[in-house]
């Protein structure tokens, strides 16, 4: 019996070729110690080389990341890299590493459990049925993530803008006071706080990216002296670039450009525009516009007196 176990495991030593069993071989170990060393040695090594692949991945991820996400950026060569787009960057580059890091080290440890003949079905099942479940119900909410995590990377708004979320009559008009990775929030003109998802802003634009055009139309009646009109219009809004209030608001020579409406039933539409500093334009045109119709008024070009 002793001499049918013993020529068991001389064959089961002379079949085993691993890699630590071939190198004891080599080095003049005897092949019933190598085969012990194969037996023992194998997995504690299986182990430290996932362990050591997963700190190498982990170092890689945190050296390409940020490279990832400035690729996302999209700078027009008409404006200027901000310090608040690469600090978004940052974030964003360490919000993602952090994700893929936490996955890294969930495969490792998956693996080195099955090193360990760890049955892994149970956690093949629940994340099976978590992942259905975030596929089904989670849609929108993913969508939102998507979206503002690009938002963020291309640096399309910031804290303080003045922005428009969508066209025509449903637009939503705001000042950004808060921006995350599921919803931008907004504050109306009229106070309001308005919460806008991240998934469903598809048009919008940013007054305060750039320098702002202050767009001044004043309608006047039918038979009015529109040379005239537009000459005060101009004289107006130049009354306000040289106010010291605010000459500091405006970049741009104020220019009148003309009637843009001859439609309207109730009179002529005619138009003043000024270069703005970004943002702006909403105040400025508020003052033109009422210094414009107060020197109509003035002067008799748009109105009689009674």
């Amino acid at each position: 019996m002793n001499l049918a176990s013993s020529t068991v495991a001389s064959g089961t030593a002379t079949t085993d070729r691993g890699a630590i069993h071939q190198l004891l071989i080599d080095l003049g170990v005897s092949s019933s110690t190598a085969h012990t060393a194969q037996i023992y040695l194998s997995a504690p090594l299986r182990i430290a080389v996932i362990l050591i692949t997963a700190f190498v991945l982990t170092k890689v991820v945190n050296r390409l990341a940020p490279r990832a996400v400035s690729a996302l950026r999209v700078v027009s060569p008409l404006t200027d890299t901000s310090r608040r787009g690469d600090a978004r960057v940052k974030t964003l580059a360490g919000a993602f590493a952090q994700i893929i890091r936490a996955t890294i080290w969930l495969v490792a440890i998956l693996t080195v459990l099955g090193e360990f003949n760890i049955s892994l079905l149970p956690f093949v099942a629940t994340a099976t049925v978590i992942g259905a479940a975030l596929g089904f119900g989670a849609q929108t909410l993913v969508k939102d993530f998507l979206s503002g995590a690009l938002i963020l990377a291309e640096d399309q708004y910031g804290l303080g803008d003045r922005v428009t979320v969508g066209v025509g009559p449903t637009a939503t008009v705001g000042t950004v006071e808060g921006v995350t990775l599921r919803v931008t929030r907004l504050r109306g003109a009229d106070g309001s706080v308005i919460y806008v998802p991240n998934g469903d802003i598809r048009t919008l634009s940013n007054d305060t990216e750039s320098d702002s055009q202050a767009l001044v139309d004043v309608v006047v009646p039918l038979g009015t002296d529109l040379t005239k009109a537009g000459e005060a219009l101009e004289a107006a809004a130049r009354d306000v670039a040289t106010d010291p209030k605010w000459a500091g608001d405006i970049t741009g020579e104020p220019t009148f450009v003309g009637a843009q409406d001859f439609s309207n039933v109730n009179g002529v539409t005619l138009r003043v525009i000024a270069t703005t500093k970004p943002g702006r334009h909403v105040f400025v045109v508020r003052e033109i516009r009422l210094r414009a119709m107060e020197r109509l008024r003035r002067e008799g070009i748009a109105w009689r007196e009674s």
